[in-house]
């Protein structure tokens, strides 16, 4: 926590979080719940003030009247948006967003359309598609269970909810490989989370995490592969939700990233360029990361862009900055730095809200 420019002046910095509670059960292994959120929250503070500033943070729950009060009367020079949804299905964190710059304040990360796309997995699947950027076949979305019988499948598929992150809804029964085994998953879908489901082909190659940093100037960082050599056959090499956060889980220890990804050079330049331009087509703007799997034939296709990827230290985004040489405290002023630069073509017009 030593890092700090001299080119940076002092800032107060309001960095905003989701502190509600009770939506989600939390279990004490579930490295998702809050309570690893707020631990999040408290040290980034600590770092953000290591560079000078002056923090503020910011929690809001249900009172977003009282939200906006608070953010008026600190009147910030920056809002670190940490602010991410517990509720399955709901679009909140596109809402803040555009919320926050309505108010005036410059905001870190994505705005809202970028954050509304990411979430929104068939229209952003739509965009690339149309904007020449390779997806997996068969990608669809299915809104009823009948929708199954309106098009024709190349198995295995995987299947998951078309609005979620972070893994919520991926399970060791979202491979599927027949018409039946697809409307039983649609089905638990539909009625779990109250959304329609995203059907695509599996893809049987390497997955890559490709970080992004920056502004105008945004710049790739060093590739992560997810490693699944070490999964018993029984569950599939995919990052579900307790792949990711539940540490007591078969998928969380036997799945492993490596960072920086052994890659040959055209093929590290190729998931490089696809990527920055999936981050660029939803107007992704600060930080992310763009998650990509190579094909049968080994081309790289897009599976997602999460805007506004973890900031955990030492993990995901920050392990693959620490590889370029970029410490935790210098990425976090990096993110701030592209906020205050602000996205092309963006017109700030406070409203009286």
């Amino acid at each position: 926590m030593a890092y700090r420019s001299r080119r940076h002046k002092a800032l107060h910095v309001a960095l905003a979080y989701n502190a509600a509670t009770g939506f989600v059960p939390d279990t004490p292994e579930d490295r998702g719940s809050t309570g690893d959120l707020r631990q999040m929250i408290r040290y980034m503070a600590r770092v953000l003030r290591s560079l000078g500033h002056q923090v503020t943070i910011l929690p809001l729950a249900h009172d977003l009247f009282a939200f906006q009060r608070k953010l008026r009367r600190l009147n910030p020079d920056v809002v670190f948006n940490q602010y991410d949804d517990v509720v399955h299905g709901a679009l909140y964190e596109m809402r803040f967003a555009a919320m926050v710059r309505m108010m005036g304040f410059p905001l870190t990360g994505s705005p809202a359309l970028a954050l509304g796309l990411g979430r929104y997995k068939h229209m952003a699947a739509a965009l690339f598609h149309g904007s020449g950027i390779p997806i997996p076949p068969c990608t669809e979305l299915l809104e009823k269970v009948s929708d199954v019988d309106r098009y024709e499948w190349k198995f295995p598929l995987i299947v998951q909810p078309g609005q979620e992150h972070a893994g919520i809804g991926l399970d060791r029964d979202s491979i599927v490989h027949s018409k039946k085994a697809l409307r039983e998953q649609v089905r638990k879908i539909l009625g779990t989370y109250n959304q329609p489901a995203l059907a695509q082909s599996f893809l049987p190659g390497r997955e890559f995490n490709v970080g992004i940093v920056g502004g105008k100037r945004a710049r790739v960082l060093p590739l992560a592969e997810v490693n699944y050599q070490e999964l018993p056959p029984e569950i599939p090499p995919i990052m579900s939700y307790a792949a990711k956060w539940i540490e007591t889980s078969v998928e969380y220890k036997k799945t492993s990233v490596i960072c920086p990804a052994p890659v040959v050079p055209e093929l590290a330049r190729q998931i490089s360029d696809i990527a920055l331009r999936a981050f660029r087509a939803v107007r992704a703007w600060g930080y992310g990361r763009v998650d990509i799997r190579l094909d049968e034939a080994g081309t790289p296709r897009v599976l997602e862009v999460n805007c506004n990827a973890s900031l955990e230290e030492g993990v995901a985004l920050a392990r693959s900055a620490e590889k370029a040489g970029i410490s935790y405290p210098r990425l976090l002023q990096m993110i701030i730095d592209a906020a205050l630069e602000g996205p092309p073509y963006d017109v700030s017009v406070p409203m009286q809200l």
